[in-house]
């Protein structure tokens, strides 16, 4: 377990360095350490099935260890180029996988933490993000979206964070984010975190807050989808309507997505 030590400190380009101890006061609520091997524990992760969204090129597998599974202490998320033909008859070029918490964990209010090194290369794009468990009943956007992380393989410095949710009042999808430059995600294993208060949402990479969410901004609390539940998403799209802007590189694959753990904290 990390030992957090108390500091706060400026630094260039408004990006503010947090280390724990000013995070002191959390209590683990759920977590995965991805220590047993095989097949993600499905006592805690669902998956999505398919061609989901974005016009993306892969085909989200379910219970395939070639596109998900748990190895050396990592969940590995494997992005591939092959010829597959589905069990529901659908074929694609690429697979890959997205697993999640729906059915299995939500939260309102608390610290998302996920250490994860990212794949590389032009038409990955891999996310750490959440969705309002309400998506079941009035759909996206109204349900909101926390993008925890973002990465496009071809901005191969650069993370982003988003949030989306629908304005009322201008009656459409309506997103803010922040983004943080001059980094390298793909060669190492990196913290991405949001801290989820009740009047905003803080962004980190590893200890820098980049990007911060008020709440207020979606509109008043009874219709505020971030004062409701909302489960993660751990995936790998390839191509897509952002991740393949430049195309996809056949030369890459596979690829993989490695997070090393995923920790749920709320306020003791």
């Amino acid at each position: 377990m990390k030992q957090w030590v108390l500091a706060v400190t400026a630094v260039a380009l408004g990006v503010v360095t947090v280390s724990a101890q000013a995070r002191e006061g959390w209590k683990l609520v759920w977590a995965d350490e991805f220590d047993r091997n095989g097949l993600p524990d499905p006592a805690k992760w669902t998956y999505e099935k398919g061609f989901v969204r974005n016009k993306e090129a892969q085909y989200y597998t379910v219970s395939r260890a070639e596109n998900a599974r748990v190895e050396s202490g990592r969940l590995i998320i494997e992005g591939r180029k092959e010829a597959y033909t589905a069990p529901d008859g659908k074929s694609s070029s690429y697979t890959a996988a997205s697993v999640t918490t729906d059915g299995t964990f939500a939260l309102t209010y608390g610290r998302v933490e996920v250490k994860a090194k990212l794949p590389r290369g032009r038409g990955m794009w891999p996310a750490i993000w959440m969705l309002g468990t309400s998506i079941h009943g009035i759909g996206w956007p109204r349900c909101g979206e926390i993008d925890i992380m973002e990465f496009v393989g071809h901005e191969p410095a650069t993370v982003h964070a988003n949030v989306h949710w629908f304005d009322a009042g201008k009656g459409k999808h309506t997103s803010s984010g922040g983004k943080l430059h001059g980094q390298k995600p793909s060669d190492d294993f990196h913290i991405y975190a949001v801290e989820w208060f009740a009047d905003r949402m803080d962004f980190y990479f590893d200890e820098s807050l980049y990007f911060t969410y008020p709440l207020s901004k979606a509109g008043a609390e009874a219709a505020n989808p971030f004062h409701k539940p909302h489960y993660l998403i751990l995936n790998l799209a390839i191509g897509g309507s952002w991740g393949g802007q430049q195309g996809i590189d056949e030369t890459i694959f596979p690829q993989r997505y490695e997070i090393d753990y995923v920790r749920f904290y709320q306020k003791k």
